[in-house]
């Protein structure tokens, strides 16, 4: 009798693990962080945007390759507009892997939120563009128009990083070697190590590799890669993307 009950905890056991296995082989949601045009082209408005026969970003279907894409339009607190979104930090709890392609400036309460996340054990992919060159339809301050500059000190600070950006660089996409990648680059940024991080720039700074608490954070100091009118190049910028998700989520 003992014998044929310690047969079935094994069993039990057994179809345990082998149903955790199989859970954690299910792809957990990428969430999309960004003021780019990327899940929404730009438009003056719902009707414009609706009616517009523009092919979709070509990063949408790169990002969706490994499961579900969760757009996030914060990541906890407020809003810009002091709306409370207590529902986004259940969002971000959902993914495993949080894309930030030239984001907004984060709200302290976002600050705080992402940090926690990270050191939970999240990874994140940055696109930190210290000089977007990126056409936009819309002109310089309005709130429609992609993030220019992307300010992300606090937290960056936070992680041990710090984005510099030389001013007397040529302009002018170019192709710059990372992680086995030409990846394309215009007016790109570079990162610095703070004391005690740990942090390491590769690239010659264009990016860093963090260790955050057990998370992880990929950083790229441009966000050039996301052009959207190349056709003769999406192929290549799809490879570099896949490729630097795949680094990310390690």
């Amino acid at each position: 009798m003992i014998s044929l009950l310690l047969r079935l905890i094994r069993v039990a056991a057994l179809a345990a693990a082998l149903s955790a296995c199989t859970t954690r082989s299910i792809p957990d949601e990428t969430g999309l962080f960004t003021s780019l045009p990327i899940l929404w082209g730009e438009a003056e408005g719902v009707a414009d945007l609706l009616n517009s026969r523009k092919a979709p970003h070509w990063a949408v279907a790169v990002l969706r390759e490994n499961g579900g894409l969760r757009p996030l339009d914060a990541l906890a607190g407020q809003g810009p507009g002091g709306q409370e979104l207590s529902g986004q930090t259940n969002a971000l709890a959902a993914v495993s892997l949080l894309v930030m392609a030239q984001p907004r400036p984060l709200s302290p309460q976002e600050n705080v939120a992402l940090d926690a996340w990270v050191r939970g054990g999240g990874r994140v992919l940055l696109f930190a563009d210290p000089m977007l060159t990126a056409h936009s339809e819309f002109s310089l301050g309005d709130k429609r128009r992609p993030q220019d500059i992307v300010l992300l000190s606090p937290i960056l600070t936070r992680w041990g990083l710090a984005l510099e950006f030389d001013e007397d660089q040529p302009s002018g996409e170019r192709q710059a070697s990372l992680l086995g990648q030409d990846v394309p680059v215009n007016l790109a940024g570079r990162f610095a190590v703070l004391k005690r991080a740990r942090c390491k720039v590769i690239g010659g700074g264009l990016a860093a590799q963090c260790r955050i608490g057990k998370g992880r954070v990929l950083a790229l100091a441009d966000a050039a890669l996301f052009e959207r009118d190349v056709p003769d190049d999406i192929a290549a910028r799809a490879g570099v993307l896949r490729a630097l998700l795949a680094e990310a989520a390690r």
